[in-house]
C-alpha cells in the first residue's frame, strides 16, 4: 500500500468528508439488517399457531433470546389486533428501513463525490506541476506520447480502477465485518465454516489476480508509444505524404494497436473472472452453511440456534455475497491501477536537477557581467562541455559559432538555468547563479530560439505571455520595435486573431517576429538568441535580423548563429569544438588567425 501513500495524503484533507461517509454507510447497512431481520418474523407469523415463552428484556442474554422477544411481542399484538395489522406493520417497518438504507447509501455517495474528484484534482495538478518543474534535459530522455499517456491514461485508469472503487474498498469491508459480527452474534458456531472458507476464497481471487499489475504496465507502455506515433504524424504528416511513407507508418501503429488488443484482452479476461467467480464461490460457501447448518438446527445440536434464527442467519449472509463480489472486482482494479499509479510516481518522483536554493538571493539588476570559470557539463557519461572559461561583460554582444554538436546550445542553456553545471561555476554579478532565486535570474533574460515557440491564442496573448498586465500601447509598441505591427494590423481580427496551433496560421518570418516582440515587451538586461533567422527564406530574415538588431540595442547579448554574417559585428566570436573553445576574438582577428573560424567563414563565403 506505500505506492498510494500519496493519494493517501490527498484523502486525508478529506477529514469531515470521511467521518460522514463512515457514518452513513454504517447506518445504510444497519438499516439493511433491520430489513433483512424482518423475515423470519413475517414467516414466524403466517406459520405459527402458539406463542412463544415470553423473555423479558432483562433476561436477553444470546441473540435466541433476542428473536425469541420480538416473535411474543408480535404474537402478542397479533393477538390484540388482527394479523392483517401485525403484517402491516412488519412491511411499514420494511419499507421504512429500505428508506432509510437507500437514503444514507444516497448521502454516502453524496459525500464521497467531492472527496474522490478533489483527490484525483490533486493528483493532476501536482503532475502538471512537477512537468513544469523539470529541467528541459528531463524530455530530451523521455518520449513526449509517453509523458502524455501518464497525463491522461494513467490519471484516468487511477481515477477508474483506483479511486473510483473507493467506496468499495471502505463501503464493502465495512459491510462485510458488520454483517460477520451479526452472523457470530446469531449463532457462533456457524459462523467458524465462514472463517475457514472466506480466506480460502480470498486465496484464490488473490493469485488470479496477481498478473494484473504486469500486464496494466505492458499496456500502459502500448498506450505511450501509439500516442508518441501520433504526435509524431501529426507533426510530420507533409514529409511522410512527401515520402509516400502513410503505409510505413500505418503498419508501424497497426503494430503497436494490435499487441494493445490483445495485452487489453487478458487483463479483461482476468478482470471479469472476479465477480462470477466471487459469486461461485460465496454460493459454496452457502450451501455449505445450509447443510451443516440444517443438520445442527434438525439434530438438536445447533448451540441454542432457533429455525428462525437459522433463517435470519441464512438472510444475513446472503447480503454478505454482494459486497463480496464487489470487494474482489475492487481487488482486481487495486492491482490493475497499481501500475498506473507506480508510472505516475516515476514523474512525481523524480529528482528536480536544478533545484532552488534553500535561502536564495534576490537579483533585481544585472550589474556587472556574466561569467564561465571552469564550467563543465555532461549528460550521464556524455560529456558535453569541459573547462568553458569566458566572460560576458554587461552591454556587449557575445557569439557562439561551431560545427553542429559543438555545445553551443548547451552552453546557452546554462545561463537561465534549464540545466546546471556538473563542474565549475556560473557567476552572474560575481555571485554563484545557484544560490540566486530562480525566477529573478530568468526574468533577467529574454530568449528567442530557432524554432519559435507560440500557443494556440491570439497574437497578442502570445506576446504578453509573462507579463498578463502590458497595456494595449506597450505590445503594439513591442511589436514595432520587432517588425511586426504592420502585418498584424493587415489581419482580420488584429492582434486579436488567433495563430492556431503552434502558430500554423502565419509564416515562418512572422512567427519569429511575434517572439521577438514577446522579448521586448519582457525589456530584459540579457539576451540569449538561439539561431533566430537560421530557417528563414531571405527576406524573412532581412526583417527578423533588423528586428533582432532592434532588439539587442542596449543588451548584452549571447548570440548563437549558423549564418556568420549575422554575427560579424559581436563585441568577442567563441568558437566551440567537441565543447572546448578552440578559437575566440573578434571577426576580424579570427580571420587573421587563419584557423577553424577562417574554415567556417570559407565554407560560406562571408567576406
Amino acid at each position: 500500500m506505500k505506492k498510494y501513500a500519496r493519494l493517501f495524503r490527498y484523502v486525508g484533507a478529506y477529514k469531515t468528508n470521511i467521518v460522514l461517509y463512515f457514518l452513513f454507510i454504517v447506518l445504510a447497512i444497519v438499516f439493511s439488517v433491520i430489513s433483512i431481520g424482518s423475515l423470519p418474523f413475517f414467516l414466524d407469523l403466517i406459520f405459527t399457531k402458539g406463542k412463544e415463552m415470553l423473555v423479558e428484556p432483562a433476561h436477553i442474554a444470546s441473540s435466541q433470546d433476542l428473536i425469541k422477544y420480538i416473535s411474543f411481542q408480535l404474537q402478542e399484538l397479533k393477538a390484540v389486533h388482527s394479523t392483517a395489522f401485525v403484517l402491516a406493520l412488519i412491511c411499514i417497518m420494511v419499507i421504512i428501513a429500505v428508506f432509510l438504507k437507500n437514503l444514507f447509501t444516497y448521502l454516502s455517495y453524496y459525500i464521497l463525490a467531492p472527496m474522490r474528484n478533489g483527490v484525483m484534482n490533486r493528483l493532476r495538478e501536482a503532475l502538471f506541476q512537477k512537468i513544469l518543474q523539470m529541467p528541459i534535459g528531463y524530455f530530451t530522455e523521455q518520449r513526449k506520447g509517453d509523458i502524455m499517456s501518464r497525463m491522461t491514461n494513467d490519471v484516468g485508469e487511477l481515477e477508474n480502477s483506483v479511486v473510483g472503487t473507493v467506496e468499495g474498498l471502505i463501503k464493502d469491508p465495512l459491510n462485510i465485518i458488520i454483517l460477520l459480527s451479526v452472523l457470530v452474534y446469531i449463532s457462533p458456531h456457524l459462523s467458524l465454516f465462514l472463517f475457514i472458507f472466506l480466506p480460502l476464497t480470498g486465496f484464490i481471487i488473490g493469485r488470479i489476480s496477481r498478473s494484473l499489475k504486469r500486464q496494466s504496465n505492458a499496456a500502459a507502455i502500448k498506450q505511450g508509444e501509439a500516442l508518441s506515433l501520433l504526435d509524431e504524424t501529426l507533426s510530420g504528416l507533409r514529409v511522410i505524404k512527401a515520402f509516400t511513407a502513410e503505409k510505413i507508418i500505418g503498419d508501424r501503429f497497426r503494430k503497436n494497436n494490435e499487441d494493445l488488443f490483445h495485452i487489453k484482452n487478458r487483463m479483461q479476461y482476468r478482470r471479469d473472472l472476479a465477480s462470477p467467480l466471487s459469486e461461485f464461490m460465496g454460493v459454496l460457501v452457502l450451501s455449505a452453511i445450509l447443510y451443516f447448518g440444517g443438520q445442527l438446527v434438525l439434530g438438536g445440536n445447533a448451540g441454542g440456534l432457533t429455525d428462525k434464527g437459522f433463517i435470519m442467519y441464512i438472510g444475513v449472509f446472503t447480503q454478505i455475497i454482494n459486497p463480496a463480489k464487489a470487494l474482489s472486482t475492487s481487488f482486481y482494479n487495486m492491482q490493475k491501477g497499481s501500475a498506473a499509479i507506480a508510472r505516475i510516481e516515476e514523474v512525481l518522483g523524480a529528482p528536480l536537477i536544478v533545484e532552488e536554493a534553500l535561502n536564495p538571493k534576490r537579483i533585481e539588476q544585472f550589474e556587472h557581467s556574466i561569467e564561465f570559470k571552469n564550467v563543465g557539463f555532461a549528460y550521464g557519461d556524455d560529456i558535453i562541455l569541459k573547462n568553458i572559461n569566458l566572460v560576458v561583460p554587461k552591454g556587449t554582444t557575445v557569439a557562439l559559432v561551431g560545427s553542429s554538436g559543438a555545445g553551443k546550445s548547451t552552453l546557452a542553456d546554462l545561463v537561465p538555468r534549464f540545466h546546471d553545471v556538473t563542474s565549475g561555476e556560473l557567476l552572474i554579478d560575481g555571485i554563484n547563479i545557484k544560490e540566486y532565486a530562480l525566477n529573478d535570474v530568468r526574468r533577467l533574460m529574454g530568449i528567442v530560439t530557432q524554432e519559435p515557440i507560440l500557443f494556440n491564442d491570439t497574437i497578442a496573448n502570445n506576446i504578453i505571455l509573462g507579463n498578463e498586465v502590458a497595456a494595449e500601447a506597450a505590445i503594439q509598441h513591442a511589436a514595432r520595435i520587432a517588425n511586426a505591427h504592420h502585418f498584424i494590423e493587415q489581419k482580420e481580427e488584429g492582434y486579436q486573431t488567433n495563430i492556431g496551433d503552434r502558430g500554423s496560421k502565419l509564416s515562418g518570418g512572422e512567427r519569429q517576429r511575434i517572439t521577438i516582440a514577446r522579448a521586448v515587451l519582457k525589456n530584459p538586461p540579457i539576451l540569449i538568441l538561439d539561431e533566430a533567422t537560421s530557417s528563414l527564406d531571405t527576406e524573412s530574415e532581412r526583417l527578423v535580423q533588423d528586428a533582432i538588431n532592434n532588439l539587442m540595442t542596449n543588451r548584452t547579448s549571447i548570440v548563437i548563429a549558423h549564418r556568420l554574417s549575422t554575427i560579424r559585428h559581436a563585441d568577442e566570436i567563441v568558437v566551440l569544438q567537441k565543447g572546448e573553445i578552440v578559437e575566440r576574438g573578434t571577426h576580424e582577428g579570427l580571420l587573421a588567425q587563419n584557423g577553424f573560424y577562417k574554415r567556417l567563414v570559407d565554407m560560406q563565403e562571408v567576406k
